[in-house]
């Protein structure tokens, strides 16, 4: 299985935890994470500006293929082992509810994240120290 990039929001708690969980269990080393808030992150390098990155999450296969959206997730979860979420998230008949909830919460991601996000990075960092 290739790797895959997963290009995330650093300011953003809902992001962190997730971001936390995946790298706790990022066993096989099938993951990698780049902050596009990040100081020295460069858009030439990686092909994403950092604003196309903060309105959807992306992801990049070793072979550049681009991810968007809810394919993140199942790419990334099958790599986590974290095989239910994977299965779930992979189901096409599912695709067009999972692409519109995504468009939902992307546009509220910032409001999400205020409300949930602090808990929720507490509870990934207890549950994966």
């Amino acid at each position: 299985m290739e790797t895959l990039t997963i290009y995330f929001d650093g300011r953003c708690p809902l992001c962190l935890a997730e971001i936390h969980v995946l790298r706790a269990r990022n066993r096989r080393g099938l993951l990698r994470f780049v902050d596009v808030t990040a100081q020295g992150y460069r858009e030439s390098s990686h092909g994403i500006t950092c604003d196309a990155a903060l309105a959807s999450i992306h992801a990049r296969l070793a072979d550049h293929t681009l991810l968007r959206g809810p394919a993140v997730f199942a790419e990334a979860y099958r790599r986590a082992d974290l095989t239910l979420g994977a299965w779930l998230l992979s189901r096409p008949a599912l695709q067009p509810l999972l692409a519109f909830a995504y468009r939902q919460f992307a546009r509220h991601r910032h409001a999400i994240s205020r409300l949930a996000g602090p808990l929720l990075l507490r509870i990934a960092r207890r549950i994966y120290p």
